[in-house]
């Protein structure tokens, strides 16, 4: 009998042994006391523990898994190959495509005035503010005109000797004139020589060139007058249009001064009701873009409304900010309601071509590229699953397109024919088999 090392050994009497009132020894030694006391047992002996029976169930547990195990692996070994190819894939259909062109522009009046001044000088009066209704020929500033009445004042007074100096070379003409009669009479006779005779015509002559000096003198004096009472004019600002003022710079006490450019005072809006976007739309998209096209926009204020507009003009002048090249396209809108405002940022949507019901295939379907086949970039092609479920290219030809959808002009396709959009990877495999509610949604990086 083995035991193992580990066990304790347990120490029990004697008498769970050997039954008390049972003699070791046959009853002809129970005689002698003597005896008994010398070969008398231990009161306790040490007992060995005995044998624990081992289970058998972990080792079957254990064979059956390495049996499962290799059959696994024998069985995969066996179907080894590579796994089939799912796709993505759409229906070719009919419906609606709208190509649209986006740009960004700003909300401006249709005719916007800057109403400047010609003369330097300082603001006596304002007779507009921001927002004021103003109409034709009605004062908007004064320009303090004390400076311009004494230039007025002065050329008057210039004006004024040069008709003196006018009437006294001509009263000098007539008297040399009268001088050289007087010659002219008295030579035949004899009682003046010919000296004189010529002196007082060469006098008559230097008079009436003195005549026609003060003359221009004079013209000079008037036109002098003439231009300060114009600038006087000047310190008084009209309004050249009807409209709003949308813009006042100048305030009273300031000075403005006119020498090399006209200053701008204030801004007016002839008619806030008919309002223009000015869109800047780039070369890339400015093709598909003509007179008459219908558009819409939106603005900062209003985010959940859309304005329509139509537009009016295509300017050829091009707008080139670091090498990336614009056009300005002018955009008209009505605006009775008064909403839209001089200087509003607008998101533009040009509609460049429209049709209702044509044949057309998702975007995607041109985008794909089978791994490691050729493209021939000259011609378009998509992929086709027919009903075999075989793929092979077709040849098409694109027309007009949208952000989803591209219409289909020529090529074999038909509506109802499945096109391959891409290949769906092991993660959207096993999405696809989960069931709803379980899907884990997308992954993050």
């Amino acid at each position: 009998m083995t035991s193992n090392a580990q066990d304790p050994i347990r120490e029990v009497p004697v008498t769970e042994i050997i039954p008390q009132g049972t003699s070791s020894v046959p009853a002809r030694h129970s005689s002698s006391a003597s005896s008994d006391q010398a070969h008398r047992l231990p009161a306790s002996l040490p007992v060995l523990p005995l044998p624990r029976a081992r289970p058998r169930v972990p080792w079957l547990i254990g064979i059956v898994t390495v049996l499962a195990i290799t059959g696994a692996g024998a069985w995969y070994w066996w179907t080894a190959g590579p796994p089939p190819v799912h796709y993505k894939t759409a229906l070719v259909d009919r419906g609606p495509i709208t190509a649209i062109v986006t740009a960004t522009g700003t909300v401006n009046p249709v005719v916007s005035v800057q109403v400047g001044s010609q003369v330097s000088g300082k603001i006596a009066q304002l007779f507009a503010d921001f927002n004021s209704v103003v109409t034709k020929g009605k004062v908007l500033a004064m320009i303090d005109q004390q400076p311009f009445n004494a230039r007025v004042s002065q050329a008057r007074a210039a004006v004024k000797s040069g008709r003196g100096n006018l009437a006294k070379a001509k009263n000098m003409a007539n008297q040399r004139k009268l001088e050289r009669d007087r010659m002219a009479t008295l030579r035949p006779q004899a009682f003046v020589s010919q000296a004189d005779l010529d002196i007082a015509e060469t006098n008559y002559r230097d008079a009436e060139a003195q005549v026609e000096v003060a003359q221009a003198q004079l013209d000079q004096a008037e036109a002098t007058l003439s231009s300060a009472e114009l600038d006087l004019g000047y310190t008084t600002i009209y309004s050249p249009v009807n409209g709003i003022v949308v813009s006042r710079n100048v305030d009273v006490g300031q000075t403005v001064a006119a020498s090399f450019q006209t200053p701008t005072l204030f801004v007016i809006a002839q008619d806030l009701t008919q309002m223009q976007v000015d869109a800047n739309v780039s070369e890339a998209d400015i093709g598909g873009v003509a007179e008459g096209k219908p558009s819409s926009f939106r603005v900062d204020a209003y985010p959940k409304q859309f304005f329509e507009g139509t537009v009016t003009q295509v300017r050829n002048a091009p707008i080139s900010i670091q090498n990336v090249v614009t056009y300005d396209v002018v955009i008209t809108v009505d605006n009775r309601d008064l909403k839209l405002k001089p200087g509003m940022t607008a998101n533009v949507t040009i509609v460049t071509a429209k049709k209702e019901n044509p044949l057309r295939i998702p975007n995607g379907a041109l985008r794909f590229r089978m791994p490691g086949v050729p493209v021939d970039r000259k011609i378009t092609q998509v992929w086709v699953m027919d009903q075999a479920k075989q793929v092979h290219q077709t040849v098409i030809s694109t027309g007009i397109a949208d952000s989803l959808f591209t219409e289909i002009s020529e090529g074999a396709l038909k509506e109802g024919d499945t096109v391959i959009l891409g290949i769906e990877t092991p993660e959207e495999q096993a999405q696809k088999t989960l069931p709803p509610g379980f899907g884990g949604g997308p992954r993050m990086r």
